[in-house]
């Protein structure tokens, strides 16, 4: 085989012409995606197929990705002609995030776009990128005029035998669980992400989605037709009301599809979702503020209804530092001694921003009340208006349980009335981030997550939650802000049999632009110092993230920075037998001391265990964690 460099691209070829190959490599070399064809030179089906370089061998963690788009008027996925291959596109561009895991973030890959006509001469252009933590591919129509639907998306993932995955059942709230499956021969519908580890050991990979506008619905991914092959599938009118893609115009543009790629430390730092995602829309963000919450839902589902118990959530602001407060569902029903007005002032007069509750008003059977004040683009300005004569700072708006064309419009309606309004949003019963937080950085969180929340459904969480909170730092939460409204110590209607270490490590370990903390006054109030400390001073918007230590379902220790000081959670999800873990500082930089506040676990659940230490980048130091259990700290610089 002979190999032709061509601006930055290799172009392979056999002596044959039976099969044709395009490469594209990340900038640093180590992952590259190729076009494939083994039909012919320059006609028939196309695939991609992805590399991946550890240390010097070259594995193929993904073969195949088959490609192809059906329109409503023709066809784009077999007898495609290859017309042109661009030359490579260096994209170098940094931006800066509000909140989220990382606030300097880097969109650094090659671009090449394939040109294809088919057999109609209509054309179709590929757009694929090549990043240092993945890769990701478009679809472009680059004509102008007509219109026309799209029928289905055949990009198609497959996976090889002996492939670990972890996958979720797809379900329209995005609020089930991660299960690590063996059988590669498990069909069905899943959610994203999804998250797979290639036989060899040596890459994971996350697949997702990305950008999604007002030109497409939201996908998941089946395997219904081949079991190893995890097809992106549209919205079905079963799974709710309304069309699944309407009428769309030339030129036409789909989502990204991503695929995050490297060592499971690069997966969990990776912002390839917002990187790939459309820059902000706003100009003007000094009004966005991340911060904690108090919450009082979870520790009493009817407490907005009662004003007594909104002033003392309140209160538990105040006195933790927290910014905000929400109000949640029936404030609208408010009395005993005052309604939401007094309870808005309140709030504001103890230095506390208060956030509201919204239900979408899309389902008729949800009638969870306010109902439809944020239906219409004339009741939503009427209402943000009147919230901010109150001093009301963000909405929380539930109840969205649709993934088509029709709800993710609704979603950007509201996105757009926000940010004319300057108003916070939290999305609650929803998808999961497709990197909407980067093009409206006032979207702070998503639910879509299966959250503290669950322990008042049912006691199915109470088991399951020491495992579940160790994936979602390496699915969920990889790709967006997830509000599970953490770091609960009391119990609610079905008790948690994590330990105090573990709720504690969760406020570092979850990510969330707005992170609600669901527990009662006295859950906080009854804390050791040290803790109540830590909870009054850990951010939620980050610098940095480093992953130490951890394995999907087993355990997970996370390190993130803010200014300079770092923050460590950790937590073990094994059910019989406690853990030792040696904790190691190498990231701290040359030099540099810090004071290490570690809050650790006691003798038994409901204990803490608190250690002072000094430490640089050469320190080593072992932290015990129970079964369940966990750790948090902190690392001052010392002056």
């Amino acid at each position: 085989m002979k190999r032709i460099v061509i601006s930055g691209l290799i172009v392979l070829g056999t002596i044959h012409a039976l099969s044709q190959q395009v490469e594209v490599f990340s900038p640093n070399q180590k992952i590259s995606i190729a076009l494939c064809n083994q039909q012919s030179a320059d006609i028939g089906e196309w695939y991609l197929k992805i590399k991946y370089n550890h240390k010097g061998k070259i594995h193929e963690p993904i073969p195949e990705i088959w490609l192809g788009l059906s329109r409503s008027d023709q066809d784009f996925s077999k007898e495609l002609k290859l017309l042109k291959t661009g030359k490579t596109r260096l994209i170098n561009e940094q931006y800066t995030a509000l909140h989220g895991k990382r606030s300097h973030c880097s969109n650094l890959a090659n671009e090449v776009v394939f040109s294809f006509e088919n057999p109609g001469k209509a054309r179709l252009n590929l757009i694929v990128r090549a990043y240092n933590d993945g890769v990701t591919f478009c679809y472009e129509f680059p004509e102008k005029g007509g219109s026309f639907t799209i029928r289905d998306e055949h990009t198609a993932y497959v996976i090889p035998e002996g492939t670990e995955r972890w996958l979720q059942k797809f379900d329209l709230s995005n609020e089930g669980l991660y299960r690590k499956m063996n059988d590669a021969n498990i069909q069905g519908n899943w959610c994203y992400p999804a998250l797979f580890q290639a036989a060899d050991s040596s890459c994971w990979y996350l697949i997702h989605e990305a950008d999604l506008d007002r030109n497409y619905g939201a996908t998941k991914l089946s395997n219904h037709t081949k079991s190893s092959a995890y097809k992106v599938t549209l919205p079905h009118p079963e799974e709710g009301e309304g069309e699944a893609l309407p009428a769309i115009s030339l030129p036409w543009k789909s989502p990204w599809r991503v695929i995050i790629m490297g060592s499971l430390a690069d997966v969990v730092a990776s912002t390839l979702v917002d990187d790939v995602s459309s820059p902000s829309v706003l100009t003007k963000m000094d009004w966005i503020k991340p911060g904690l919450v108090s919450w009082n839902y979870w520790s009493d589902n009817h407490g907005t209804r009662d004003f007594k118990t909104v002033c003392s959530f309140t209160d538990l602001a105040a006195a933790m530092n927290w910014p905000y407060t929400l109000f949640d569902w029936e404030w609208d029903a408010m009395g005993n001694g005052g309604n939401v007005e007094d309870a808005a002032r309140y709030a504001l007069s103890k230095g506390v921003k208060p956030l509201i509750w919204y239900n979408s008003g899309m389902f008729k059977w949800i009638t969870a009340t306010p109902v439809d004040r944020m239906k219409t683009h004339e009741s939503r300005m009427k209402e943000f208006a009147w919230l901010k004569s109150l001093g009301f700072a963000g909405v929380k708006i539930d109840f969205f349980l649709s993934e088509k064309q029709y709800m993710i419009d609704y979603y950007l309606d509201i996105l757009d009335d926000a940010a004319q309004a300057e108003m916070m949003v939290y999305f609650h019963g929803c998808l999961v981030p497709r990197g909407w937080a980067r093009t409206y950085p006032h979207l702070m969180t998503y639910e879509g997550v299966r959250g503290a929340e669950w322990y008042n459904n049912n006691p199915e969480l109470t088991t399951t939650a020491p495992e579940h909170n160790t994936i979602m730092p390496f699915t969920r939460n990889v790709v967006g802000s997830m509000d599970y409204t953490p770091v609960t110590f009391t119990n609610s209607q079905h008790p948690h049999i994590t330990s105090y270490g573990h709720e504690l490590a969760l406020s570092v370990l979850f990510e969330s632009g707005m992170q609600h903390m669901a527990d009662r006054p006295e859950g906080y109030y009854n804390l050791p110092d040290a803790a109540k400390n830590f909870l009054r001073e850990v951010p939620n918007a980050w610098d940095d993230i480093k992953l130490l230590d951890g394995y999907p379902g087993k355990d997970v220790i996370l390190a993130r920075r803010k200014g300079d000081c770092w923050y460590i959670g950790g937590i073990n999800a094994e059910v019989r037998r406690d853990k030792n873990k040696t904790l190691r500082f190498s990231f701290l930089p040359e030099g540099g001391k810090y004071k290490l506040t570690l809050i650790a676990d006691g003798e038994h659940d409901t204990q803490l265990s608190i250690r002072y230490l000094v430490v640089d980048k050469n320190s080593e130091i072992e932290v015990k964690m129970l079964r369940r259990g966990g750790f948090a700290a902190s690392l001052k610089p010392l002056q």
